[in-house]
């Protein structure tokens, strides 16, 4: 099989996302002093609840053990929480071997980057780990019509398009069976996951139809899978 696109996803696949949630719980400890008490206590408290049942719930959980009852003002400052979330500058780094290999990788093949998540939140993340400059694409799917992001297909057909590749000639590195592999399998791509120790979707079971080619430890091994 001949290759002409990689094609990655970002959280957990380029950097590992919990540094970018923690990075978020740190944004929201310093806004949210008066309400919250001690940022640095608030922060690890938020930290600790983001590996429990609660964390897609994490803000709702802290407030209710600082004992806030739910209400409507609660809401509002849940709102305002999420708010302050999703426009910090976040303070994240690439994953070693994601660095090492997107230098490698642009030498020979296409470079494109699809994510899932709010364009105001995955923008951030993009430009903090300077990635406009290292793709020839790049995608989020949030800026694309409702219905569009994964396991939709669209985005991987408009991948395909914008870089000029044919569909069997396209890999897609991602993190997470649920939802990541389904829309690049039904258009024949390749498709690869990566699984890093600490990424928040380890244990997720592939959905129908989105089971991967290939797994991997490391960004590393992706290379093998090339050639």
């Amino acid at each position: 099989m001949a290759i002409a696109a990689v094609v990655f996803d970002l959280d957990d696949t380029l950097f590992v996302e919990r540094d970018y949630a923690f990075s978020g719980f740190a944004a929201v400890a310093d806004a949210f002093l008066k309400e919250l008490g001690d940022p640095t206590e608030t922060a690890l408290r938020m930290r600790a609840l983001f590996d429990t049942g609660h964390r897609p719930r994490v803000f709702n959980a802290l407030l209710a053990e600082c004992g806030w009852d739910e209400s409507s003002k609660t809401e509002k400052l849940v709102e305002r929480m999420i708010e302050v979330y999703r426009a910090h500058s976040p303070s994240i780094t690439l994953c070693r071997d994601a660095d090492a290999v997107l230098t490698r990788l642009r030498r020979q093949y296409k470079l494109g980057l699809i994510t899932d998540g709010p364009p105001e939140q995955q923008w951030a993340k993009i430009d903090a780990l300077n990635l406009r400059a290292r793709f020839k694409k790049i995608i989020v799917t949030g800026d694309l019509a409702p219905g569009q992001s994964k396991p939709s297909p669209a985005a991987f057909e408009l991948m395909a398009d914008r870089l000029g590749a044919p569909h069997n000639e396209c890999v897609y590195v991602a993190d997470n069976p649920a939802k990541d592999f389904v829309g690049p399998n039904a258009l024949s791509w390749m498709t690869i996951q990566i699984n890093r120790p600490d990424a928040v979707y380890l244990d997720e079971q592939p959905a129908p139809d989105g089971e991967p080619d290939h797994r991997i430890h490391s960004l590393e091994d992706l290379l093998t899978k090339l050639t």
